[in-house]
């Protein structure tokens, strides 16, 4: 089958590789029906090390199960499923806590050792944990919304959930990725009284706005907090979703959340500290966040989905067949493409 690889910064190639099989009896083979580029996939495209062995890459697929192990349960061949984008056994007590991101019998799609999404095909382990099966045919319309399931949409939500946001709150997101975007449309959903955007291209934030957003800064760094600050009568608001993982974006978090509010994160962090000392101390500022356990919130999400009220696969804006990957990839880090959807 063919899938896609990377072997350093700017160099992502789809290639012949192994058909997967079942090695385990707890595997399943799912063959890919829809995949998509990741922003975190851009962190590994702009400095991953070269080498002459590729990785495969993508963690956000959803398929046909064409095969199962003799201990799967639950699913069948012809099933359409979709997989978050950590698989995981879904019983271990990390698991029954929610939180299979920490799986003691989990792990990460791609890599040396296991399919990445982006391909044809992928051998799930843990299929019975993992995969969540959806009530749609292989042709619905709703599987770009679907597949948001595995990743960006739960991520979105998870940094709302952790940041207490509900009804009658403010909430400030920071980023007009696919990630801000979610958050914004999840903050909606929660009930979020008020919804500042923090974004500067406005194809995007239009999005933004249709999800919910009520009003957009597209300044930056001081005059960025300044202008959250007017709107807010200089207090800020209770809820920060950072969505970028940069440091300047987690600066701004801390400056522009009310006192006793909360900043969470779910920016892949590419800083090692946060500023938080003695001001931010005596301000009672919570810091939460972090990667989402995506199969913890696929159930809850679902039904909004399938009856349309939600639509977070519009974040979607350019859809490339397999061969077009390593495109698809330039595309997004040119900022041409919010995100990039992927049929095999």
């Amino acid at each position: 089958m063919r899938a896609t690889l990377i072997y350093g910064a700017g160099d992502v190639r789809v290639e012949e590789v192994p058909d997967p099989r079942i090695q385990e009896p707890t595997d399943a083979v799912v063959r890919v029906l829809r995949s998509c580029v990741c922003g975190s996939d851009l962190w590994p495209y702009a400095s991953k090390e070269p080498s002459e062995r590729g990785a495969r890459i993508g963690h956000e697929f959803l398929g046909v199960v064409e095969e199962t192990g003799s201990e799967v349960s639950g699913l069948r061949a012809g099933d359409v499923v979709v997989a978050p984008f950590v698989w995981s056994d879904n019983t271990c007590d990390f698991c029954r806590e929610g939180l299979q991101t920490s799986c003691r019998h989990g792990g990460m799609w791609g890599g040396d050792a296991l399919d990445g999404g982006q391909g044809e095909a992928v051998r799930v382990p843990q299929a019975t944990g993992t995969l969540v099966k959806l009530p749609v045919g292989e042709d619905s319309e709703l599987l770009p919304s679907l597949l948001t399931l595995s990743d960006v949409f739960p991520t979105g939500h998870h940094c709302a959930v952790t940041a207490g946001v509900g009804p009658g709150t403010t909430v400030t997101v920071i980023g007009d990725g696919a990630v801000g975007l979610s958050a914004v449309l999840s903050a909606k959903r929660l009930g979020a009284e008020r919804i500042i955007l923090m974004g500067r291209h406005k194809e995007r934030t239009d999005l933004g706005r249709d999800f919910g957003a009520t009003e957009v800064v597209a300044e930056r760094g001081e005059e960025g907090v300044a202008k959250v600050h007017e709107l807010t009568g200089g207090d800020g608001t209770h809820a920060v979703l950072e969505c970028v993982g940069l440091s300047q974006a987690m600066e701004t978090a801390l400056e522009i959340v009310r006192d006793g509010g909360t900043v969470s994160r779910v920016g892949a962090p590419q800083y090692g500290q946060v500023p938080m000392g003695g001001s931010t101390f005596m301000r009672n500022i919570t810091l939460t966040g972090g990667v989402a356990p995506a199969r913890a919130y696929i159930e809850e999400l679902l039904p909004d989905v399938l009856e349309g009220r939600v639509e977070p696969g519009r974040v979607f804006d350019r859809t490339v067949g397999l061969d077009e990957v390593p495109d698809g990839y330039r595309a997004m880090a040119d900022r041409e493409a919010l995100k990039v959807l992927i049929v095999p």
